[in-house]
């Protein structure tokens, strides 16, 4: 029953551990080419990288032995035995990169070794060679992969649309750069020119990947101690976000995620940014290598530290230390005016309500006779008001015997339509029926019924938007920029229309009808953040910008509601193809019957 696979198919499911997309050839090819001992690397693709990925340097290139060896699996110069994974200072070191690549995709190598006058061309598809000679090209490496996915149409079904493709290419890009100034990087997307790097300091190359604007929002942080080095830089806390766009940790060069790293970070912003935002920041550490292993996942993007608790200690202690040291933090000031602090008050003291003895009446325009007379109309406003409230207390009494034996009384019915819902802690609604009682979730209410409004509208071209009086800039990185000028098209389709401001920047001109921002920046990253999720919900894009509009717009709802408006939106809400459960299946409407109540009081 157990069988042995065959070479090209154990390939193609080994290739889906490393290729999961266009962006994890790019680094593996980015990387190869760092580690090749490159000056000046240039980054091409075309379709986000479904019909192009190629990448040119000027390293030391390959003779004709080892460009075919390459494409074996786990063929690699950097180790030759076990020990060596806890010596590692390159790039790449599995040896499986190239021959994952070549087992999806068609695959061109020219490449020439210093010392050879010809180089050699290879051309392989799905894992065969099917061509080898010699070329005429020029000292270095150009690796072509071309038609990813070809031979598995079900993975190409898989890639999100070119926008996501396309920012996810430039995270690749960017974190390679940015471990890497003293290198010269470029990048063209469909023959546009999106980045051009010259050979810099770390501070030059994180302003001219992120905007000259960057230069005077950052924050050195530099420590060295026994353990590791730190060094880079944080950005000052007013520029923090709602996404984790700017966030890069590289350890030895190698960019990382490590959840207990940043966590230290944040625990460092902890008291100078909200909740719902988070720091940006370049740090770089570097360690022994032989204290961190970083053979534990297939796209070596995680590593485990010997010591993580000092690494973490130090981090957060250092960036702190920073954020003081440059005013950035708020910092105890020891010239203090002293007179003004008041002694701390013994346990033994006993501490009595101070009183203040004041006359009412005293008018210092009036007479005695004057006050007289106040008091007299006080005692008979007071006689008065005593025989209104025995009155109403006896018509009270009155009125409950009559309700008592007239149950389908007039005043009754109009009793009960006053109290058919009512606004629970300004998110709920809680309305009667005739088995129980139904409580409806405003926020969640309002974003469903809007997210189908606006689907509907979008099928039927009929949405409509309202001008900004003043219209907003809004700065983005790179990759987020891009993304928006991809979905230009169908923000517009659905009220929000921008134009392209040139250097990064775009101007936010009009929003869907009905809609007010307080924080417009933060409702354009929000739709660009959600249309970068991996764990996209809806099959098309628009649908995800729709429900980050109708987010945007619930929230500028959520306010006291006077009854028209409860049953306003009820009735809108029961009209929606789905009531009970939004998009994303979440809970709108709980119900709670007249038995579950009555269990209550047993």
């Amino acid at each position: 029953m157990i069988q042995l696979l065959p070479d090209n198919v154990a390939n193609q499911i080994a290739a889906g551990e490393v290729i999961q997309r266009p962006a994890s050839a790019v680094k593996e090819l980015l990387e190869n080419a760092v580690d090749a001992k490159s000056e000046s690397i240039k980054l091409i693709i075309k379709d986000a990288g479904r019909t192009l990925v190629q990448v040119i340097d000027d390293g030391l290139g390959m003779d004709e032995e080892d460009a075919k060896m390459c494409f074996v699996r786990h063929a690699t110069s950097k180790i030759s035995n076990a020990e060596d994974l806890f010596k590692i200072s390159s790039k790449g070191f599995r040896g499986e990169a190239l021959s994952s690549i070549a087992a999806v995709s068609h695959v061109e190598l020219k490449t020439k070794a210093e010392n050879k006058d010809v180089g050699i061309k290879v051309i392989v598809e799905g894992s065969k060679t099917k061509t080898t000679e010699p070329v005429a090209t020029k000292k270095g490496t150009s690796f072509s992969m071309k038609n990813l996915f070809y031979n598995i149409p079900a993975r190409r079904n898989f890639l999100k649309s070119n926008a996501v493709e396309t920012k996810h290419i430039i995270d690749e890009f960017q974190r390679v750069a940015l471990a890497h100034p003293e290198v010269q990087f470029s990048m063209y997307n469909n023959e546009h020119v999106v980045f051009d790097l010259p050979i810099s300091n770390r501070r030059q190359r994180i302003v001219n990947l992120m905007g000259k604007k960057f230069n005077e929002r950052l924050v050195p942080i530099d420590e060295k101690t026994t353990i590791s080095n730190i060094s880079g830089f944080v950005l000052k806390p007013e520029f923090s976000k709602r996404t984790r766009g700017e966030q890069f940790l590289f350890v030895n060069n190698r960019f990382i995620k490590n959840s207990s790293i940043n966590y230290a970070i944040n625990q460092a912003f902890k008291d100078l940014i909200s909740k719902d935002q988070f720091p940006s920041y370049f740090i770089y550490l570097e360690v022994p290598t032989e204290s961190i292993d970083i053979n534990i996942h297939p796209t070596k993007t995680e590593i485990k530290f010997d010591d993580e608790r000092a690494i973490y200690a130090i981090v957060q202690s250092c960036i702190k230390n920073s954020l003081g040291k440059y005013n950035v933090s708020p910092t105890l000031d020891f010239e203090q005016e002293t007179s003004f602090n008041v002694p701390p008050i013994s346990d033994a003291t006993k501490v009595y309500e101070p009183k203040i003895k004041v006359d009412p009446y005293y008018n210092p325009f009036k007479t005695n006779e004057n006050k007289k007379n106040i008091e007299e109309n006080i005692h008979f406003l007071r006689d008065n008001f005593q025989n209104e409230l025995d009155n109403i207390q006896i018509d009270e009494q009155s009125e409950q015997q009559d309700l008592h034996f007239e149950e389908n009384n007039q005043n009754i019915n109009s009793t009960i339509n006053s109290i058919a819902c009512f606004q629970y802690k300004s998110r709920y609604i809680v309305t009667t029926k005739k088995t129980g009682i139904l409580l409806i979730d405003i926020f969640r209410a309002h974003q469903q019924i809007h997210f189908e409004t606006l689907i509907d509208n979008y099928k039927n071209k009929k949405t409509s938007s309202q001008k900004l009086i003043f219209p907003e800039q809004i700065n983005l990185s790179k990759g987020d920029h891009i993304i928006c000028l991809e979905l230009m098209n169908e923000l517009k389709e659905l009220g929000v229309e921008i134009d392209d401001f040139g250097n990064n920047s775009i101007v936010l001109n009009a929003l869907p009808s009905g809609i007010e921002l307080k924080d417009p920046k933060g409702f354009v990253e929000t739709c660009i953040e959600d249309i970068k999720k991996e764990n996209q919900e809806f099959d098309q894009p628009f649908k995800n910008l729709a429900w980050s509009i109708a987010k945007g717009y619930a929230l500028s709802r959520l306010k006291k509601l006077s009854n028209e408006e409860m049953t306003h939106l009820m009735d809108c809400l029961f009209s929606c193809k789905s009531p009970a459960l939004n998009a994303h299946g979440h809970t709108i409407i709980s119900e709670f019957s007249d038995g579950e109540i009555s269990q209550k009081f047993k």
